[in-house]
């Protein structure tokens, strides 16, 4: 185990050998290890393609997965000649783990969120956002600087979390994550997508040898916004503001129709947010993580965009 100290406390870094049999993800990981903020630890972000290409699809995963999560998006986005940024939020994939659960908040997040589109100098961003990958994303044009540089969204499986409870499946999910602080990832991602092979719920399972590289996984279902005093509420409500009333920029909706949190009603009522958006691709058979059936909606989303 390698563990630093820093400023942010102590923290693991997942050993390089766990990732030596990752199928269908060809792609090297590139560090960051001196963004303000977060000293002494080391960010894992994928990015491949032209810098200077005319979209940069920016894809941002949840809980409890990591950028591991766009392998089938990935190959269609790069075709189009477009840039691809995919990064590991810290707790998750490739990217450092605190061990300090407490060390995770909304800000802790949004503000790596931002600091990577700035040491990266993403620009012409075409957001790709589900579960916390936007509960997190779809704030980020609250800040001045990365709202010049957001073009298009690609929202899946998400929402706007404004201090509202989300519904019961939701809150059985937040009490099971609090009763089972070793839950396996891999296993969890087959529960909505039974065809994964052995190797891909390796993939899911191996950024977290034990549960010391857990705490990230284990606080994401915690931080989410069901009450009007939680951090991050401002920002959700400023941004739900954003994208309904200023937003010029084309958008795109896919959605799994059996995920019992983010069902199709809801999906449904945050297309109605965002004005512009057409008909969703909706995927009957897709669960939460809709991006297992990524392909189609990377090449319905680009056709739709134009690109």
């Amino acid at each position: 185990m390698t563990t630093t100290s820093s400023g942010n406390g102590q923290a693991v870094r997942t050993p390089d050998e766990r990732f030596a049999d990752i199928p269908d993800f060809p792609y090297p990981p590139r560090y960051l290890e001196d963004l303000p903020g977060f000293p002494g630890l080391r960010a894992a972000v994928i990015d491949e393609g032209p810098k200077d290409a005319a979209h940069t699809f920016l894809c941002l995963h949840g809980e409890p997965t990591w950028s591991f999560l766009y392998r089938k998006m990935i190959p269609t986005f790069l075709a189009s000649g477009a840039r691809v940024v995919a990064p590991d939020f810290f707790g998750f994939g490739r990217s450092d783990k605190p061990v300090d659960d407490a060390r995770y908040t909304f800000a802790f997040h949004r503000e790596y969120l931002l600091r990577v589109i700035e040491a990266l100098d993403l620009s012409h961003i075409t957001l790709v956002v589900q579960d916390w990958g936007g509960l997190l994303g779809l704030t980020l044009p609250v800040d001045r600087g990365a709202r010049a540089r957001i073009e298009r969204l690609l929202v899946m499986n998400t929402d706007f979390a404004v201090g509202e409870s989300v519904n019961e499946s939701f809150a059985a999910w937040r009490t099971y994550v609090a009763s089972n602080p070793d839950f396996a990832a891999g296993k969890l991602i087959r529960r909505g997508k039974p065809d994964l092979t052995e190797r891909e719920i390796a993939a899911y399972d191996a950024p977290f040898p034990d549960a010391t590289y857990k705490a990230g996984v284990r606080r994401f279902p915690q931080l989410v916004m069901t009450e009007p005093h939680m951090e991050g509420v401002a920002e959700s409500k400023e941004a739900l503001a954003y994208w309904s009333k200023e937003f010029r920029g084309k958008t795109f909706m896919a959605y799994g129709a059996k995920d019992p949190v983010f069902n199709p009603d809801k999906m449904e009522a945050l297309r109605a947010k965002l004005p512009g958006c057409p008909p969703a691709l909706v995927i009957p058979e897709g669960g939460h993580f809709v991006q297992e059936w990524g392909q189609a909606i990377a090449e319905a989303a680009l056709a739709s965009f134009g690109d």
